[in-house]
């Protein structure tokens, strides 16, 4: 099969793997941005490229409090290396200026400040012509630790601020999407992230963003054992797993807005000062559990196995690798050759 028969979804690449887990003391230094682009602009299989980048709006690369006249310089340098920008993903934890979502009404009103600021910018590239789609990208900006103190009220609170967040990003004409990941209060399981969902209910707004690496480990019960999908003696049996990520993205799926492929060998890894969670592997690792192109399909096609045409870009997600791999051309040609494979099996041509 001609590996451009499909042209949809679009293929994108992470930037903040430059620098999540990366600059604080003990911890890698940080890749800018200039280097994450090259090494994206640079990829190519069988002549296909990346059609685009996805965003973190935090130093070294973006400023989230950053002029028009530097989001103009921004998209323009993306632009010069034929790529276009999709979601964006807005600083909301307490170090980057923002608060939890269960916080205080002050830690509250700063997270939704930078939902703000992140909403301004993702119009902002909108308007300069390089941004065709996309999210805004937030998390409850919480441990687990601190939400298990108080589910139910914290839950609330969560829930609250997700609905003043919602309004804001109604306001630019943009949608959330809360990550799925089992480092954050109430969004650590797949039934606590739906009650959050649900809770909110404004599915035009905010939706759940999956990402491969993190939702495995929903089946799993990392984090919440109680909210575990597999038998109690699973050995990654072919059927089980069928059957787990098959409940699994029935429930999530309706809500998924946003879409991460990754690759996972199902433990746990933290890096500098982000907490552990989901450990993002090389696509080819040798102990990587998922079959990339296969299981992608449980995200991207509908109960009865029909594509939903619903995710416009998928982006690679390799946050935290080590910058060694990273500085890897090689690393990026191969993530470029399975999702081309990923959309070949799950995508469509316009």
């Amino acid at each position: 099969m001609n590996a451009q028969t499909n042209n949809f979804p679009e293929l994108h690449n992470a930037m903040w793997p430059g620098l999540v887990g990366k600059g604080s003391p003990g911890a890698e230094p940080c890749l800018d941005l200039d280097t994450m682009l090259d090494l994206t602009a640079k990829a190519e299989v069988g002549g296909v490229k990346f059609d685009g980048v996805d965003i973190f709006l935090f130093e070294p690369h973006i400023n989230i409090d950053s002029s028009d006249d530097d989001l103009k310089r921004i998209a323009d340098k993306i632009a010069s290396k034929n790529l276009v920008v999709g979601s964006v993903v807005a600083p909301i934890w307490p170090p980057t200026g923002g608060g939890s979502a269960m916080g205080g009404d002050e830690d509250r009103k700063k997270f939704v400040g930078q939902v703000r600021k992140g909403c301004r910018i993702a119009k902002k590239f909108r308007e300069l012509g390089v941004r065709p789609h996309g999210v805004v990208r937030i998390d409850s900006a919480c441990s687990v630790t601190d939400w298990d103190k108080d589910p139910k009220g914290n839950t609330k609170r969560i829930v609250q601020t997700f609905k003043e967040a919602a309004k804001v990003a109604k306001e630019h004409g943009e949608r959330l999407a809360a990550e799925g990941e089992i480092c954050w209060g109430a969004m650590h399981s797949w039934k606590y992230m739906l009650q959050v969902l649900e809770g909110v209910d404004q599915p035009k707004f905010l939706g759940f963003q999956a990402d491969m690496a993190h939702t495995l480990l929903y089946t799993l019960g990392a984090n919440a054992p109680e909210h575990c999908i597999v038998p109690k003696d699973f050995h990654w049996e072919p059927d089980a797993f069928h059957k787990a990520m098959k409940k699994l993205t029935a429930a999530l799926r309706p809500w998924t807005i946003d879409f991460h492929v990754a690759q996972n060998d199902a433990t746990v890894k933290g890096s500098g000062t982000h907490d552990k969670t989901g450990r993002h592997c090389p696509v080819n690792d040798v102990n990587g559990k998922l079959n990339v192109p296969r299981d992608a399909g449980y995200w991207l096609r509908d109960d009865k196995g029909k594509v939903t045409k619903k995710i416009r870009h998928l982006c690679w997600d390799g946050c935290m690798f080590p910058n060694e791999v990273m500085m890897k051309q090689e690393t990026w040609n191969n993530i470029l050759a399975a999702m081309i494979q990923v959309r070949e099996n799950h995508g469509w041509r316009e």
